[in-house]
């Protein structure tokens, strides 16, 4: 039984050496290859996604929407346990309302 192991260890010993040195040769001609297409496709193809992402942020408008109080949301049943207790933990005062609206507004 101990000879089956160390055989069968063998074989996947040089079975992943084998397929390493066929994938080291293959590779080497190909690196080249993959560095140029990186630098001269991939980087400029994401700094144009950046910029229009950018562009496109820049035009949004950054109006609070209207607050309307729907019934289902923002409930309330027992306090936070931290702050004063209404406000969820990743609270966003410009863009989370409170039960009762949004923060600094009197309308």
């Amino acid at each position: 039984m101990a000879a089956l192991g160390r055989l069968s260890q063998m074989l996947v010993r040089s079975a992943v050496t084998q397929s390493r040195r066929q994938l080291s040769a293959a590779a080497a001609g190909h690196a080249k290859t993959w560095k140029i297409l990186t630098f001269v496709l991939a980087l400029p193809g994401v700094a144009v996604c950046m910029l229009n992402t950018f562009l496109k942020e820049q035009q949004h408008s950054h109006e609070q929407p209207e607050f309307v109080p729907y019934s289902h949301l923002r409930i309330r049943s027992k306090k936070f346990p931290w702050g004063d207790g209404t406000k969820t933990l990743f609270h966003n005062a410009h863009l989370n309302p409170l039960p009762d609206g949004y923060e600094g507004h009197d309308e």
